[in-house]
């Protein structure tokens, strides 16, 4: 037999992914516990040009950043490949084929990056 103080709500289909100490939804969270996922651990770097009218992108995935550190940190990148690009739902895009530059300058801040794709 399960405790209920041992269980805990780790995602509502009401509310999404919950904070795990202070049990509110993660975008109420009072607590500001750090809820990014970290995956594997792997930074992946690839090309895309599907659905951009054959414009070619580099996306930057599984980076364990808050919103705010992965806005500084995109706009670093953007900075160093001399081009445009955006942060949306946690991944990285930059216009053009950077991976290259991208995967080094990701060594540099001490993210261990590698070419996907």
């Amino acid at each position: 037999m399960k405790s209920s103080s041992i269980s805990r709500l780790v995602y509502s289909t009401e509310s999404g992914r919950m904070c795990p100490d202070c049990r509110q939804p993660a975008a109420e969270c009072i607590c500001k516990a750090r809820t990014a996922i970290l995956g594997d651990g792997v930074v992946r770097v690839s090309r895309q040009t599907k659905g951009r009218g054959g414009k070619c992108v580099t996306i930057v995935k599984g980076l364990p950043l808050d919103a705010i550190a992965l806005a500084a940190l995109g706009k670093q990148l953007r900075t160093a490949c001399g081009s445009g690009g955006t942060v949306k739902d946690g991944v990285i895009e930059i216009q053009g084929d950077h991976c290259e530059l991208v995967v080094a300058a990701l060594a540099k801040h001490g993210h261990h990056a590698k070419r996907a794709g």
